[in-house]
């Protein structure tokens, strides 16, 4: 049983504008029913140009439902630049909290309100518009982007794959995608990891101390990150600047490898070793 406060609860229990508006002048649905949550709102604007009316129908937990009700008392009244603003923060904060495996419901309030709006500007109610997804899926379990995943990320100061779990359920299916997600954690945060602030880069390198660091760096910064993933790396080859490498494992079939080899790979060997460094993939 999760621990929810009072005020989650009675949303829960004795939800306020359910259901949903005839004609509306803003449309936005937002989860699936694959994914165990499901939200639609819809919105109608009185003639100040405020919304004037919301209601919302919710398939989920109790947080998706609280989440969903608090979100349209938030809205009302409001301008849509106004309502565009709220964050799934402003919506947790009005409930009071909420458990942290549940905070993906207050995303999903926040990011159906924002398609509801964008129904709203580019259609002017004359039918549902399909949400348009920005960026590269990927966690393929529950459909969740490169570009929604670094949102929550940013909004949230989150630093974990279990907390971007938590906000948006991306790498909780099959779990293949918690490496790349740790992947962008670090390209945001510029999180090192365990280790990583005592290697220092030295100012001037020989050769010998060039090699060394370089090997160092891809077995304690680079590779541990690609087998979380099922992945691995070799270096076959170093010719003054330039650092070849090869893919292993899952990573030598991945879609992505250009983006590992660069935001990944050279971003970290340039990091700890060298500015100059440049990574070539292995050529068959």
């Amino acid at each position: 049983m999760w621990d929810y406060n009072k005020k989650v609860m009675e949303y829960f229990l004795h939800p306020v504008n359910a259901g949903e508006i005839e004609n509306p002048d803003g449309v936005g649905e937002e989860g699936s029913l694959a994914c165990g949550d499901m939200l639609k709102l819809t919105f109608k604007l009185g003639k100040d140009g405020r919304i004037a009316d919301v209601k919302f129908k919710t398939f989920g937990c109790a947080s998706a439902i609280a989440s969903s009700s608090v979100m349209t008392e938030m809205v009302k009244g409001l301008t849509l630049e106004e309502a565009s603003k709220i964050t799934n923060k402003d919506i947790v904060d009005k409930l009071g909290g909420l458990p942290e495996q549940k905070m993906h419901c207050s995303v999903m309030g926040m990011e159906a309100l924002q398609a509801a709006i964008a129904n709203y500007h580019k259609s002017k109610g004359k039918g549902v518009q399909t949400k348009k997804i920005e960026g590269k899926i990927v966690c393929t379990c529950f459909g969740v982007t490169d570009k929604e995943i670094e949102k929550v990320i940013t909004e949230n100061n989150l630093d974990s794959v279990e907390q971007v779990t938590n906000y948006c359920k991306a790498g909780g299916g099959c779990g293949s995608c918690r490496g790349e997600i740790q992947m962008i954690i670090d390209k945001i945060r510029g999180k090192k990891e365990k280790g990583a602030e005592t290697q220092a880069k030295p100012k001037k390198l020989t050769n010998l101390q060039k090699i060394q660091l370089i090997q160092r760096t891809i077995s304690e910064q680079i590779r541990p990150l690609l087998k979380t993933d099922g992945g691995d790396i070799d270096l076959i080859d170093i010719e003054g600047s330039k650092v070849i490498v090869a893919f292993r494992g899952m990573c030598s079939k991945c879609p992505t490898a250009e983006f590992t080899l660069k935001d990944v790979v050279e971003a970290r060997l340039r990091e700890f070793v060298s500015n100059d460094i440049v990574v070539e993939e292995q050529s068959e």
